[in-house]
C-alpha cells in the first residue's frame, strides 16, 4: 500500500496554493499601503514644517528683530534662522543639536540642497518679503535633550534692510512613525488570522466541491471489485464539470457492458455454430473407422468446408472487433463487382451486374470483395429467379445495391439481420441460412471504411441491400 504524501490530495494542494496566493497578495498590499501611508504623512509634515518656516518668514519679512521673534516649540517645531554667511540669528528655545540639514549643532552652514551665487543676488527676494521653499529633507533634533526624527523646510525670507536669511523649521515624525508602525503591528496581527480562514474555507469549499468526486471513484472502485457492469455511478444534480464527468462515466459503462454482453453472446453463438459442423465431422469420421463402406465423403467434406469458412468469417470479426484499419487503397467498386459477378459461374441464379465508370473508393480490396460475395451469397438463398446488382455515383456517394426478387426483409427485422449469428426464421436450416456473420461482416467492413450498408425493399418486392462509401479522394494512392 502505498503512503500518502503531505499535501498529496487535490484539496490539500489547492488549499496550499490558494493560501499561499492570499498571503502574497496581503503582503504586497500591505507594503503598498504602509508606503503609500508613509508617505502621505510625510507629505504632511512636509506641509507643517513648511507653514511654520513660512510664519517666522513672514514676522522677519515684517522688521521684526530676531531677538523679538516668536517661534514656535521647539519639541514640536524647531526653528533656526541663518543668514547668508552661515551665522545664526534666532534659533528656538532648548534646540541644542540638530542635523541632516547641513547645519552642524546649531551653528549653520550653507544649505547643500541649495546652489546659489553668494554675488548673484537676482533670485533673492525683494526687500519686505518671503521667498520660495527651496529644500525639504528628513534630519534629526535634540531639544531639551531628546533627539528625536523630523522634516525639515527651508525658506527665504528678506528683512526691510533687503538681507536675506534662511529659515530652517521641522515637523516632528512622531506621529508618522507611530501609525506607520501601529498599521504594520495590525496587519502582521491579523495576517494569521486572515491566512487560517481563507485556508479554511478553501478546504470547506473544495472538499464540497469534490465529494462527488469521491463518490464516483468510490463506486468504480466497488464496480471493478464486484465486475457488475451493470451499476452507475451517482450523476450529480448539478451542470458543472464533475456532473458531466459523472455522466460521460456512465455512458462509458454502459457501451463497456454492452461491448461485454455482445463479445459474450458472440463466444457462446461461436461455440455452438462451431459445435455442429465438428460433432457431425467426428461423427462420420468414427462411423467411418469403424464401417469403411459406410463413409460419406461428400458430406465430410462439406462440413469440413463449412467449419473452413465459419473459421474465417471468425478470424475476420476479430480482426475488424481489434480495429484493423481497412488502408487507403484505391479501389473501383464497378470493377470489384463485375470481376466478382464473373467469377461465380456455379451460381444458382445468375447476376445481372451494372456499373458506371470512376466509382473509386479508398479502402481495402479484399474486404470490400468480401462484401460484394456476402451481399451476391445472401441473395442467392432468397432469390426466386432473378438478382440484381448495380453500382452508381450519387451526392451522397458511391452506391453499391444488391436486389433480388425473393420474400424480402420485414421493415421490423431489417437492422437485426446485421447482429452477428442472427438468421431469420425462414432461413434457420444450416443449408440455406449459413451461420448467420455474412450481413454482420459487410456491415462492420462498410463502416469501418466510413460508410454504411442498410436493408429495404427492392421495386420488385424481394429484398435491397445498399452498400454507401464516400469517394476517393483525389489524391490518395
Amino acid at each position: 500500500m502505498s503512503r500518502r504524501r503531505p499535501f498529496g490530495s487535490v484539496r490539500a494542494k489547492a488549499t496550499l496554493g490558494a493560501t499561499l496566493v492570499v498571503a502574497v497578495a496581503l503582503l504586497a498590499a500591505g507594503v503598498a499601503v504602509l508606503l503609500a501611508l508613509r508617505s502621505n504623512l510625510g507629505g504632511q509634515a512636509d506641509a507643517e514644517a513648511d507653514a511654520a518656516a513660512r510664519r517666522v518668514a513672514s514676522q522677519i519679512a515684517a522688521g521684526t528683530p530676531y531677538a523679538e521673534l516668536e517661534l514656535p516649540d521647539a519639541e514640536d517645531h524647531p526653528v533656526q534662522v541663518v543668514d547668508r554667511d552661515g551665522r545664526v540669528l534666532a534659533v528656538s528655545e532648548d534646540l541644542e543639536a540638530i542635523s541632516g540639514t547641513g547645519v552642524p549643532g546649531v551653528t549653520p552652514a550653507p544649505s547643500p540642497g541649495t546652489d546659489r551665487d553668494d554675488d548673484d543676488d537676482a533670485d533673492d527676494p525683494e526687500a519686505g518679503s518671503v521667498g520660495a521653499t527651496t529644500w525639504h529633507g528628513e534630519g534629526r533634533a535634540t531639544v531639551d535633550g531628546q533627539a528625536a526624527t523630523y522634516r525639515f523646510s527651508q525658506v527665504e525670507a528678506t528683512d526691510p534692510r533687503d538681507e536675506t536669511v534662511l529659515v530652517y523649521a521641522g515637523a516632528s515624525l512622531a506621529g508618522r512613525q507611530s501609525t506607520v508602525g501601529t498599521a504594520a503591528v495590525v496587519m502582521l496581527a491579523g495576517l494569521p488570522l486572515l491566512l487560517g480562514v481563507v485556508a479554511g474555507v478553501t478546504w470547506l469549499v473544495t472538499r464540497r466541491a469534490l465529494r462527488p468526486v469521491e463518490d464516483i471513484r468510490r463506486e468504480m472502485a466497488a464496480i471493478t471489485a464486484s465486475a457488475d457492469l451493470s451499476r452507475r455511478v451517482p450523476e450529480p444534480a448539478s451542470r458543472d464539470e464533475i456532473a458531466r464527468l459523472a455522466r460521460t462515466t456512465n455512458e462509458t459503462l454502459a457501451a463497456l457492458e454492452s461491448s461485454v454482453e455482445r463479445q459474450r453472446r458472440f463466444v457462446a453463438d461461436a461455440s455452438h455454430e462451431l459445435r455442429s459442423p465438428i460433432a457431425s465431422l467426428r461423427t462420420q469420421l468414427e462411423v467411418a473407422a469403424a464401417h469403411p463402406d459406410l463413409l460419406d465423403l461428400p458430406g465430410a467434406v462439406e462440413d469440413t468446408v463449412r467449419l473452413q469458412h465459419l473459421a474465417a468469417d471468425l478470424l475476420l470479426l476479430a480482426r475488424l472487433d481489434a480495429g484493423e484499419r481497412p488502408g487507403d487503397g484505391r479501389v473501383d467498386l464497378g470493377e470489384l463487382l463485375a470481376g466478382e459477378a464473373a467469377r461465380r459461374t456455379g451460381d444458382r441464379i445468375g447476376v445481372r451486374a451494372e456499373a458506371v465508370p470512376g466509382a473509386v473508393v479508398a479502402g481495402s480490396r479484399q474486404q470490400l470483395a468480401r462484401v460484394i460475395g456476402n451481399l451476391l451469397d445472401n441473395a442467392q438463398r432468397h432469390a426466386d429467379a432473378r438478382i440484381t446488382a448495380t453500382v452508381r455515383v450519387t451526392a451522397d456517394g458511391v452506391l453499391l445495391s444488391v436486389a433480388d426478387d425473393g420474400p424480402g426483409v420485414p421493415e421490423a427485422e431489417r437492422d437485426r439481420i446485421f447482429e452477428r449469428f442472427v438468421r431469420l426464421d425462414d432461413a434457420r436450416s444450416r443449408d440455406d441460412g449459413g451461420a448467420g456473420l455474412g450481413l454482420a461482416i459487410a456491415r462492420d467492413v462498410a463502416r469501418r471504411h466510413g460508410g454504411d450498408l442498410t436493408a429495404g425493399q427492392a421495386p420488385g418486392g424481394g429484398a435491397r441491400f445498399t452498400l454507401r462509401l464516400p469517394p476517393a479522394e483525389a489524391g490518395s494512392s
